[in-house]
């Protein structure tokens, strides 16, 4: 028991220093030419395109959900009038950011790590150290800056969206025009409330970008280590969003507080 518990500590140790120099070859090569704008571009339009359908749907049934659940509890208070408000700075604030970077996560962790990983394994990637192409300022740096880039657009989107849901549900629990909705979120809403939850999406949208390519980028040989670079992947993101979230929640409270 014992032995197998130092086996696992150290194991995590060096996965954590593995993934921190990693870190550090990225921010090494970041700044230096050349320059993958394309490429780049190309990533941000496929992760951003091909997430859009599942983050909509996730979107608008956090809003619809959120508004339904609330209404019942507010109205033993007759506080039927503050639901818009609630679910705008519910959603924007923390709901809207982690859970679309989860949703992301598991949708494009997954996939850098399957798809980098079958390149490790296939033998592609030495294939251009030999061809005097830099794998990793074209593989990786430039699927760690697209995903960085491209998730705070897309909470944004699933912000809105999930506005749009909440709108729909309390429509079917009381009547409250367009025009009222719409100024109750927006007397809501302030600064620090915007800010801390944008800024924060692109934390996890490196967390996300990292993790794949780390995890593909150092897969083992054979298809099963293909597979567990995939599966580890959206785990391993996953905690490391949410711990972030803890970590950035606390930080943005001290800076502004409410």
């Amino acid at each position: 028991m014992v032995s197998s518990t130092g086996k696992s500590l150290k194991a995590f140790f060096i996965e954590i220093g593995g993934m921190t120099a990693f870190m550090m070859r990225f921010f090494r090569y970041f700044l230096l030419p050349p320059y993958e704008f394309a490429e780049i571009r190309k990533h941000m339009e496929e992760l951003g395109v091909k997430t859009l359908p599942i983050v909509s749907v996730t979107g608008f049934l956090i809003g619809f959900v959120l508004a339904l659940q609330s209404h019942p509890i507010l109205a033993r208070f007759g506080a039927e009038s503050v639901l818009p408000a609630m679910v705008a700075l519910s959603v924007i604030r923390e709901l809207g950011p982690v859970l679309t970077a989860l949703i992301f996560a598991g949708r494009v962790s997954s996939g850098i790590g399957a798809e980098l990983g079958s390149m490790r394994v296939t033998e592609q990637i030495d294939a251009m150290e030999v061809s005097a192409i830099d794998p990793f300022k074209f593989l990786v740096v430039t699927r760690i800056i697209a995903c960085t880039m491209i998730l705070p657009l897309l909470t944004m989107y699933v912000n809105f969206i999930a506005l749009i849901g909440s709108y729909v549900s309390i429509l079917l629990l009381q009547a409250m025009s367009l025009q009222l909705y719409t100024g109750e979120i927006i007397q809501a809403i302030g600064f620090v409330d915007l800010l801390p939850a944008v800024a924060k999406t692109f934390f996890f949208g490196f967390i996300v970008g990292l993790v794949g390519s780390f995890k593909g980028f150092n897969a083992e040989k054979g298809t099963e280590g293909v597979g567990k670079a995939s599966t580890s992947s959206v785990v391993v993101s996953s905690l490391l969003i949410l711990i972030m979230d803890s970590v950035l929640v606390k930080i943005s409270l001290i800076i502004w507080p409410i």
